[in-house]
């Protein structure tokens, strides 16, 4: 097991990473503070994990609750259920919820443990690549609106991540896939030598080895640990690993919430991002290229959706949380491993990339 810290003075907290941690009732209930548990989970998780998680809780009183599984039921109504089985229960303000899944369930987790009685403890226990490397570290809590992705929200940190990456070998490969597209962004934004290496590891993370999949999973959450770190609340630095989301939130929002996986829309905005950077004249076309071939090896879309129009796309873009007065800031590249946050482009050039995308498709 590798233990990594996320340095947030009084809210800090550990990041446990390794194999077969589900069963390790030590590791887990180190971090629950009274007697009372509520476990979130979902129908595909739970038939998987919930009994392996509820064996090591028969000491304290606990329930759990599981929501239906997809990005469509990331919402008001459906984080309601996990009020329900707060209050049916009559749990207190010292009740610790566990989020068991993926980076649905953390997020509904992490935004009904900020809201119930104004903050209860919460533990994340991230079940998919994409969790495990992003979602469930920093806080970041949210359900999903009509019109925008992740606007209602809230910041609040974790009391720990265990990360087991054996949980991996039950993902569809689709999944896999999908959280492959937020590894790859750690070493476009930050981190060129990672970047590097995926180039030369990647089949071995298609292919699930273990000792692959563990290196990526502490590499990705030792950065994302550090940017975490200097910027809880985003601020200033953090907002790069918002790389590819302004372009990918729109579209996962132009298609309907699930019908895009997040990692999917994420990959393609990613190259949006870089075709953007290019027209600038800030990265060569080679290293777009560079960037289009690792996402493409990861199993991942290169294109953007055929049903989406540029007018689209500017709508959409122009409903996100980055948007300062009236200005689409985006996360663009001056390099591999070099990000900038930046409302400083040609907005003909912004044109020009999505009328490109959407020749493409």
């Amino acid at each position: 097991m590798n233990t990594l810290q996320v340095s947030l003075a009084d809210r800090s907290y550990p990041i446990y990473i390794g194999d077969a941690l589900l069963s390790d009732r030590e590791l887990l209930c180190q971090h629950i503070n009274s007697k009372e548990v509520l476990v979130v989970t979902n129908t595909t998780i739970a038939p998987l994990y919930l009994e392996t998680v509820l064996a090591n809780l028969t000491e304290y009183r606990c329930d759990s609750v599981i929501l239906p599984d997809g990005e469509q039921f990331k919402t008001l109504d459906v984080l309601n259920h996990i009020f329900d089985a707060l209050l049916q229960n009559h749990f207190s303000r010292q009740v610790t919820l566990i989020a068991l899944g993926g980076g649905v369930i953390g997020d509904m987790t992490g935004f009904a443990a900020a809201c119930y009685q104004r903050g209860v403890a919460f533990i994340q226990i991230p079940t998919t690549l994409l969790s495990q490397v992003d979602s469930s570290v920093g806080g970041k809590t949210a359900v999903n609106h009509p019109l925008g992705k992740n606007m209602i929200g809230a910041f609040y940190q974790p009391q720990c991540v265990i990360a087991d990456t054996a949980t991996l070998n039950t993902l569809e490969q689709r999944q896999l896939s999908s959280g492959l597209a937020e590894v790859i962004k750690y070493g476009i934004i930050n981190d060129p030598e990672f970047f590097r290496w995926l180039e030369q590891n990647i089949d071995d993370l298609v292919a699930r080895k273990t000792s692959a999949l563990i290196e990526a999973v502490e590499r990705s959450c030792r950065d994302k640990a550090d940017i975490v770190a200097s910027d809880e609340f985003e601020h200033g630095v953090r907002a790069l690993l918002n790389l590819g989301h302004t372009f990918g939130h729109a579209i996962e929002t132009g298609m309907g919430y699930g019908s895009w996986l997040h990692g999917e829309a994420i990959a393609v905005g990613m190259i949006m991002a870089a075709e953007l950077s290019c027209r600038m004249g800030w990265v060569s076309r080679e290293q777009v290229d560079r960037i289009t071939q690792l996402i493409q090896a990861a199993g991942l879309p290169v294109k953007s959706p055929t049903t989406m129009s540029t007018q689209q796309f500017m709508d959409l873009m122009a409903v996100d949380k980055k948007v300062q007065d009236g200005r689409i800031r985006l996360v663009l590249l001056t390099d591999i491993g070099k990000a900038i946050v930046t409302d400083d482009y040609d907005a003909e050039a912004l044109q020009a990339t999505l009328d490109y995308f959407q020749s493409q498709s």
